[in-house]
C-alpha cells in the first residue's frame, strides 16, 4: 500500500509507492527525506541531477517478461570516465529492481541473496573468472565511484559524495554487480536488455531520436580559442578539431585533459566529417566523435581511425577504418566467457573465431569531437582480435575495465551510401583481418557447377558404355591341340549401321603355359582384312606366398569397321615345352565407349575448382601474413651465424 505524506520542508505531497522505499527526494524543493513509519525526516538538500541525454524519467513505464513496471527513483553515479544512471523500478507484483543506463547500454538487475561469502573487493582483478550463484562469471569492470545525485524513491539512504565501490560481472547469459557500498556487500543479478523490448512509455519529450535538439554547451578551446560545443552534460570530453586538445566539459573551467598536437605531429582528417548523419541497418546515427589510435610493431607504426556514432534511445555504435577497410562495431552486452588469457580460438554465437593478433599497447594519438568518457591523447589499452570473416571479435582491456565488441566488415560503397557522401572513399589497401574472401562464393559456385557437370558426364558415359555399346555379335568355343596347329575360322556375323568399333575377346584355359594367336577380321564380300597378332600367357605358383603372372584373357579392338558380313580366322602358335590342349572362348561384340575421353573431361573440369581453391588460398595467405600467425619461410627460420 502506498504511503502518502507531506514534505516537512515545503509541504508538497510525497508518495512512497513501494513498501521497501525508505528514502525519497522531494521533486519540488529537492529536500532529502527519510521515512520513519508515518513520518518524514528532512536531512538536507540533494545535489541537482546532471542533465543528460537519457530518454528515461520518473514516471516512465515499461514491461519486462510480461510484468509491468514504473520508474520510481534514480541515483546518478560518477566514476573516472563519466556518469551512469541507476533507475529504481517497482513492478506490479511488488518486486523492485534496478535499470542501469551507461554508455547506451541498459541492464536490468534484481537483488539476489547467496549463502556463500562474496569475494573481497581488493581481491578481484579484471578478467578473473569464478563461480557465484551457480554461474561462472568474468570480472569486466572494477570501479571506485560516488553517488552525485538522487531523485524519487530509493530503498536506502544516499547523498552527494556517497561512495559506490562496484564490480561488474558478465557471462554469455547474464550480468551481475557486486555492490561494496554496503556491509555485507550486495549482489544484483540480471541481464542486458534491448531498449525496445522494454516497451517504454512516458519517455522524455524529444529524447527518443538522436537528432533531437538538446541543450548544448558552447565554449572556446582553452588551447587555441576555437569554438567548441558539447551537445549535453552527458558528453564528458570534447576534442578540438583545430588544435587537437581534449577538454573536460564537466569541469567549470574546461580543464584540458590532453594538450594540443605539436607542430611535428601528423594531423589526421576524418573521412566522415563530424556531424555527418546517416542510417546503418535502417537505424539513424550521427558521427559525434573521431579518434586515431596507433600501435607499433618492430618499430613500424600502424594507425587506424574510430568514429563514435550516436544512435537512437541514447545508444552508441562505432565505425572503424584502417587502410580503406571499414567495420561497424557494437560493444557486446553478453560477451564470450573468455577472460584475459589469449587462446587459439573462441566459439561465440555459433561462430568459431580464430586468434588473429594481440596489440599490447594501442595508444590514442588524436581526438576530435564528443565522447561520453574522459578520453585523452596518450591513453592506452590492450587489444586482442579474433576473426571469423566477415566478423571480428575484439577484447579491449585496461587495469580496471574489460570490454568485448563485435565488428562486421562493410564495403566503402556501403559507407558512402549510408552517409550520402559526395565523393567515393579510397579503395582498400591489402587484405584486412575480417575482410570476406571474394573467392569463397566463386569457389562454392564453381564446385556446385563442377559436380553438376561431373554427374552429367557420368550419365553420358553410362549411356555409351552400358546402353549404346556392347552388343554380342558372336560367341564360339575352340580347342587348340598341340599337334593340330591348323588355322580355324569362326562363324559369320553381321555388322550393321555406321562404322563402329569391334571388340574381339579370347578367354582361354591357360595354366602355366602360353599361346600365340594370329587373328584376322575378314569382310566376306570385299575380302578386306584387318590383322592382329596376340600372345597370351598365364603362370602361377608358390614362393613365400601365392603369385600369378600374365592373364588367361585378352581383348583387341578393331576401329571403324563398316557394315557387312564378317568372320574371324585364328592361327594358333602352341608352346612346344608344354604340349597341352588349350580351350578358347571367342566373343565378338560392338565395343562400348572408351574411358580415355571421360578421364580427359574430368581432368579438364577439375582445372576450374583447383584454380579457385588456389586463388582463395592466396587471399587467405595475404590475410594471415598480417597476423601474429604469419607463415614463416625457410629463410626466416634459419638460425646461426654465417
Amino acid at each position: 500500500m502506498a504511503l502518502n505524506a507531506s514534505c516537512p520542508s515545503c509541504g508538497a505531497p510525497v508518495v512512497f509507492k513501494s513498501a521497501s522505499s525508505v528514502f525519497a527526494v522531494c521533486e519540488y524543493c529537492q529536500s532529502t527525506l527519510v521515512r520513519h513509519d508515518q513520518n518524514l525526516e528532512d536531512i538536507g538538500k540533494m545535489a541537482a541531477l546532471v542533465e543528460d541525454r537519457s530518454p528515461l524519467q520518473l514516471g516512465s513505464e515499461g514491461s519486462y517478461k510480461g510484468v509491468h513496471f514504473a520508474l520510481i527513483g534514480r541515483i546518478q553515479i560518477k566514476y573516472s570516465q563519466g556518469i551512469w544512471n541507476e533507475w529504481h523500478l517497482l513492478f506490479d507484483d511488488m518486486r523492485t529492481g534496478w535499470l542501469s543506463e551507461a554508455g547506451g547500454e541498459y541492464v536490468l538487475t534484481f537483488a539476489q541473496f547467496v549463502p556463500e561469502a562474496l569475494p573481497q573487493f581488493d581481491d578481484l582483478k579484471i578478467g578473473q573468472r569464478f563461480v557465484l550463484a551457480s554461474q561462472t562469471w568474468t570480472v569486466s569492470n572494477i570501479e571506485n565511484a560516488e553517488c552525485v545525485a538522487g531523485q524519487g524513491e530509493l530503498p536506502f539512504k544516499v547523498g552527494a559524495g556517497y561512495p559506490v565501490s562496484a564490480v561488474d560481472l558478465r557471462n554469455q547469459k547474464s550480468f551481475a554487480t557486486l555492490d561494496y557500498s554496503e556491509t555485507p556487500p550486495l549482489l544484483f543479478v540480471g541481464e542486458a536488455v534491448d531498449f525496445k523490448s522494454l516497451k517504454m512509455a512516458n519517455l522524455r519529450e524529444g529524447m527518443a531520436e538522436p537528432t533531437a535538439t538538446v541543450t548544448a554547451q558552447v565554449f572556446r578551446c582553452p588551447s587555441c580559442g576555437s569554438p567548441m560545443s558539447a551537445r549535453s552534460r552527458e558528453i564528458l570530453a570534447v576534442g578540438c578539431a583545430t588544435c587537437g586538445a581534449v577538454v573536460d566539459t564537466a569541469d567549470q573551467n574546461y580543464k584540458i585533459l590532453s594538450r594540443s598536437l605539436a607542430a611535428r605531429d601528423e594531423k589526421y582528417l576524418p573521412r566522415l566529417p563530424l556531424g555527418s548523419k546517416g542510417k546503418l541497418e535502417g537505424k539513424p546515427v550521427e558521427v559525434i566523435g573521431f579518434l586515431v589510435k596507433q600501435s607499433k610493431v618492430d618499430g613500424i607504426a600502424y594507425n587506424w581511425s574510430e568514429y563514435l556514432l550516436a544512435g537512437e534511445h541514447g545508444t552508441y555504435r562505432w565505425l572503424t577504418e584502417y587502410n580503406g577497410h571499414w567495420n561497424v562495431v557494437d560493444v557486446l552486452s553478453k560477451p564470450t566467457t573468455s577472460g584475459v588469457i589469449e587462446v587459439d580460438s573462441i566459439r561465440f554465437a555459433g561462430e568459431l573465431f580464430k586468434h588473429f593478433s594481440t596489440t599490447p599497447l594501442a595508444e590514442v594519438i588524436q581526438v576530435a569531437g564528443e565522447f561520453t568518457w574522459r578520453v585523452r591523447r596518450g591513453e592506452t589499452n590492450r587489444v586482442v582480435d579474433y576473426v571469423a570473416p566477415p566478423l571480428m571479435l575484439s577484447r579491449e582491456s585496461t587495469g580496471n575495465d574489460l570490454n568485448w565488441s563485435q565488428g562486421f566488415y562493410v564495403s566503402q560503397e556501403s559507407i558512402v551510401e549510408a552517409f550520402n557522401l559526395k565523393g567515393a572513399l579510397p579503395d582498400p589497401i591489402g587484405v584486412f583481418a575480417n575482410q570476406p574472401n571474394p573467392w569463397n562464393e566463386t569457389n562454392r559456385r564453381v564446385w556446385s557447377l563442377f559436380w553438376k557437370l561431373v554427374l552429367a558426364a557420368i550419365l553420358v558415359q553410362f549411356f555409351f558404355v552400358f546402353l549404346s555399346g556392347g552388343k554380342l555379335l558372336l560367341r564360339q568355343d575352340f580347342t587348340f591341340e598341340p599337334r593340330g596347329g591348323d588355322e580355324v575360322q569362326s562363324r559369320e556375323f553381321e555388322i550393321t549401321g555406321k562404322p563402329r568399333k569391334i571388340a574381339v575377346k579370347n578367354s582361354t584355359s591357360l595354366d602355366n603355359n602360353w599361346i600365340g594367336l594370329d587373328m584376322m577380321l575378314v569382310n566376306k564380300v570385299t575380302g578386306t582384312a584387318w590383322p592382329a597378332a596376340r600372345e597370351l600367357s598365364y603362370y602361377s605358383g608358390y614362393d613365400d606366398g601365392h603369385w600369378t603372372e600374365g592373364s588367361r584373357d585378352d581383348e583387341v579392338v578393331f576401329l571403324n569397321i563398316p557394315a557387312g558380313t564378317y568372320y574371324l580366322t585364328l592361327d594358333p602358335d602352341m608352346a612346344p615345352e608344354k604340349p597341352m590342349a588349350v580351350r578358347d572362348t571367342l566373343e565378338v561384340h560392338t565395343a562400348g565407349a572408351g574411358w580415355s575421353n571421360f578421364v580427359l573431361v574430368m581432368l579438364f573440369l577439375l582445372v576450374f575448382p583447383i584454380f579457385t581453391i588456389m586463388r582463395r588460398a592466396a587471399f587467405e595467405g595475404r590475410r594471415w601474413a598480417e597476423s601474429d600467425h604469419a607463415p614463416v619461410s625457410s629463410d626466416d627460420s634459419d638460425g646461426g651465424d654465417d
